[in-house]
Order: structure tokens, then sequence, then C-alpha cells
């Protein structure tokens, strides 16, 4: 699979209610989900909310997932693996132009 560049992908955690912003570099958009790198472990079957956006602010994307993989250690860094659900098919045909 393929992954198109973004500027950034903020990236919403549910249980904490925290935002973070990830780069483009540790940010990996799959046809049914994303990969990012991570310096914080998240757990399996956390749910979160992603908000992708690509070189046009005005268009973003929102999409709810659950993680379904969290590998590394804290000197490397954490590999997180999220499963997108519930994805409308506006938003699969945007989440098709970002992979």
């Amino acid at each position: 699979m393929s992954a198109r560049k973004l500027d950034s992908a903020p990236i919403g955690i549910a249980p904490r209610a925290q935002c973070i912003t990830l780069p483009t570099a540790a940010v990996q958009v799959r046809k049914n989900g994303i990969e990012f790198r991570n310096n914080d472990p998240i757990p399996a079957m956390t749910e979160m909310t992603v908000t992708l956006r690509g070189p046009n602010p005005a268009r973003k994307v929102n999409f709810t997932g659950v993680v379904v993989a969290c590998s590394g250690d804290r000197h490397a860094g954490y590999l997180i693996s999220m499963l997108f659900t519930h994805v409308s098919r506006l938003s699969q045909a945007r989440l098709l132009g970002y992979s």
C-alpha cells in the first residue's frame, strides 16, 4: 500500500481528550486505517478520533477507529496501528485520496 504526504495529522485521543499533532514523516495513511509513530504508547482497543488534513487546510476529514496494535519501546518510539470504523462513503473516497 502507498501513503500520501500530509502536512500534519492531528489525532484526538478519546479517553484523555488530548490532541497531538504528528509530522508527515510519522504518518502512513492506509485504505482502512492509519499507522503512526508516537513517543508514548497507546493501548490496544483504545477508541480514537482522527482528523486528517492535507495541503488544503479547509479540506479535513474526521474518522473514528480503534487501536489494533502498538509495538516498540520508549527509546525508539512506538508504532501505532489504528483501524477505522464506521467510515461513510464520502469519507472513504477522501481517504482513498490520502492513501
